[in-house]
């Protein structure tokens, strides 16, 4: 069974993927704050502590963190899907790669959460870790990704 688009549709799809990857990089460097005012109450005293756990940042980050594990790797699939319904091939290179290796890194970071949870302070540093990374990764991929982007509007 072979799937059958027109032209046009598969010139748009070409697109869905670099919008929500840079939506999402803004959500990440969004979910890293977060992350940091975690860090903050975790370590805050007194008024300043009661002041920041009404804040629910913890809350906030764990959510932030699953809606971006999600869609990280719902967006990671439908590239190589709409990379292939184009070419009929993956393009082996740097951009997929990092990002198959980013894809890996939200998973394993997200795998630490009930570690955290139980106050594992190792799986809090490896998630940290793990997460400036990711950032340092995602940041490199928008420009790989705009340069990719740049390609497909001179062909056009």
């Amino acid at each position: 069974m072979s799937l059958e688009l027109s032209a046009s549709v598969k010139y748009w799809l070409n697109f869905i993927h670099p919008v929500l990857m840079w939506a999402l990089l803004a959500l990440s460097i969004y979910a890293a704050y977060l992350g940091l005012l975690v860090q903050r109450t975790r370590n805050a005293q007194g008024e300043e502590k009661k002041q920041l756990i009404k804040g629910k940042y913890n809350l906030k980050h764990y959510q932030m963190g699953s809606i971006l594990l999600a869609l990280m790797v719902v967006g990671a699939i439908g590239a190589m899907a709409v990379t292939y319904i184009n070419n009929g091939k993956l393009f082996v290179g740097t951009h997929l790669l990092a990002g198959l290796g980013m894809t890996s890194l939200i998973a394993f970071s997200a795998a630490l959460s009930p570690y955290m949870q139980k106050g594992a302070n190792w799986a809090r540093a490896t998630h940290i870790l793990l997460n400036f990374t990711l950032l340092g990764l995602f940041a490199w991929q928008a420009v790989t990704g705009v340069q990719i982007v740049q390609r497909l509007l001179t062909k056009a």
